[in-house]
């Protein structure tokens, strides 16, 4: 009788048992991850994040809005085609116009996103501004360009988004195909 009692109390313990060992034996056989983020889906989380205001230099107020996203998959890098306001702060106008920037996909662990990195501006038109004064507007632009696009990821992983059959994945990097990224991921350790 006191054996079946201690079989009965025993037996649930030994099923948790086993089953916290099937689980740890799961992900150290669940390896690496590859996850497809189209290209639809990035520009939505672009379109929530813009428009975004910067001071440069502190004397030029810069907005950039309407983000476009294009995927450069030949090289793992992206372009952004962007309306741009510039408003000196000490001048009674502004310049109106469109910009494409593009640079190299990072990844940011600590905060689980994917920005632009190395940004850089391609092309600046300014409505209704000669040349030179484009250049001197895209030297300005362009101090702006990776500090500004560092801060609005290109997308962002949520905790649960990292968690795939009981384990959790890590960040580990990024790269391109016609239409969408591929997020690399690998087991926590």
């Amino acid at each position: 009788m006191y054996f079946q009692r201690t079989i009965k109390f025993a037996a649930p313990l030994m099923l948790a048992a086993v089953l916290a060992t099937a689980v740890a034996a799961c992900s150290t056989l669940i390896g690496p991850r590859q996850v497809e983020l189209p290209q639809a889906r990035m520009q939505q989380n672009l379109d929530r994040k813009f428009p975004v205001r910067h001071r440069v230099l502190g004397v030029f107020e810069v907005e950039l809005s309407h983000p476009q996203l294009a995927i450069l998959p030949e090289n793992d890098r992206v372009a952004l085609t962007l309306e741009v306001n510039v408003a000196p702060l000490l001048a009674r106008q502004a310049w109106h116009g469109s910009m494409a920037v593009s640079g190299r996909l990072k990844v940011d662990k600590v905060r689980n996103v994917i920005y632009i990195g190395d940004a850089h501006v391609d092309n600046l038109v300014v409505d209704g501004m000669d040349e030179g004064k484009q250049n001197q507007i895209a030297s300005v632009v362009n101090l702006l360009g990776e500090s500004a696009l560092k801060d609005v990821p290109v997308h962002s992983f949520r905790p649960e988004d990292l968690r795939y059959a009981g384990v959790q994945f890590v960040l580990t990097g990024i790269s391109t195909k016609p239409g969408a990224l591929v997020a690399n991921l690998q087991p926590a350790q």
